[in-house]
């Protein structure tokens, strides 16, 4: 990590130090958390074994008080797929997907506790970090046979699959066929709305768009057909957005169970490194009952999904800072605690947030 640290930056020396010096020193903090937390788990088997894994400090969150956060009033005695489709629904049309943290001076810590507070208490969103391991916990609390697993997203620039894994998406077992539920793939037209079925080669039409999975040698990918966007006149542009052919793949993973503490490297890294998508762009995102609201830096766009046949509307519009500020809070519920400020460099490859 610290060579990727040295050499994603063109920074004057001495901010370079500095940024070497701070990544090394959270590095070694999340080492010794990593250290901690191997020594008192047990070797990973399956689903199961991962589930019951969580620091002891689960006393102070109520999954009454999620449930509020993400309005959801129905009956949740059964842990079927049926809940389990009304939860992931509700979750991702009440949790913005969203980076403002680290773009107003904020740092993201990765255990529960504080994913908790932050999204539940304090209404927030998250990166996929966190609103996925907040949803780990509830389907836990819950009763859903839950683990989690790594991803790795595909880059369209290089074509190819990056080499670590820098995603966390989610594997529920329901009497015996295993789902992918991911709450936090960008937050934009690549998030899907069920439940996925973990079966390889099947089209799973969904309103966002038909997903799909492939497996190769214990290797499976999710891919996504797109479709064409009216965009009307007056709206913004897309400059920087490239043509890429009617298939978009997203990610590959395994099915092999990971820890949370597992992605705390990670977690610090993208916080750290200036060079990341993540640092160069400001992001807010949150599905609707149409589509998708997004904020990327000062433009906000409104996706509404099959405006005609295999076709979504898009509008785009840029705002003032102060714009911004409002309409956090009218579209996304967000009030920050403290300034942000936006962030969009153009003219970046393609990534998550390629069409918004």
């Amino acid at each position: 990590m610290i060579e990727a640290a040295l050499a994603c930056t063109h920074l004057p020396p001495k901010t370079r130090v500095f940024q070497i010096f701070r990544f090394e020193s959270l590095r070694y903090i999340c080492r010794l958390v990593n250290l901690y937390y191997r020594n008192r788990r047990e070797p990973l088997e399956s689903c199961t074994t991962v589930t019951g894994y969580f620091p002891a400090h689960t006393g102070e969150m109520n999954i009454q008080e999620y449930f509020s956060r993400i309005s959801f009033d129905g009956s949740h005695k059964d842990a079927d797929l049926q809940t389990l489709t009304a939860i992931f629904q509700h979750h991702i049309q009440a949790i913005p997907f969203e980076n403002l943290s680290m773009h107003c001076g904020e740092t993201i810590d990765l255990d529960l506790q504080s994913t908790y507070n932050k999204i539940v208490k304090k209404k927030r969103g998250g990166w996929c970090m966190e609103t996925n391991y907040l949803l780990f916990w509830a389907l836990q609390e819950m009763g859903y046979d839950v683990c989690i697993l790594g991803g790795k997203s595909y880059d369209p620039a290089k074509k190819a699959y990056i080499d670590q894994i820098n995603h966390i998406l989610l594997k529920v077992v329901i009497k015996g066929s295993s789902y992918i539920v991911d709450a936090g793939f960008g937050g934009g037209p690549y998030q899907t709305w069920l439940p996925m079925l973990l079966i390889s080669g099947k089209d799973q039409p969904q309103i966002p768009g038909i997903f799909r999975f492939t497996e190769d040698n214990g290797i499976w990918y999710l891919e996504k057909v797109k479709r064409k966007h009216y965009v009307p006149e007056g709206s913004v542009p897309l400059t920087d957005t490239p043509e890429m052919g009617n298939i978009r793949k997203l990610y590959s993973f395994t099915l092999e169970p990971k820890h949370i503490d597992d992605f705390q490297e990670l977690n610090t890294y993208l916080q750290v490194c200036p060079d990341t998508i993540l640092q160069k762009k400001s992001i807010c995102s949150l599905q609707t009952t149409e589509g998708f609201y997004a904020l990327v830096g000062w433009t906000f766009s409104d996706m509404k999904y099959k405006y005609k046949e295999d076709t979504d509307l898009l509008q785009t519009t840029t705002l003032t800072d102060e714009e911004v500020e409002k309409t956090l809070k009218d579209k996304f519920n967000i009030v920050l605690e403290n300034k942000l400020i936006p962030v969009n460099v153009r003219g970046l490859p393609p990534n998550l947030v390629d069409t918004i």
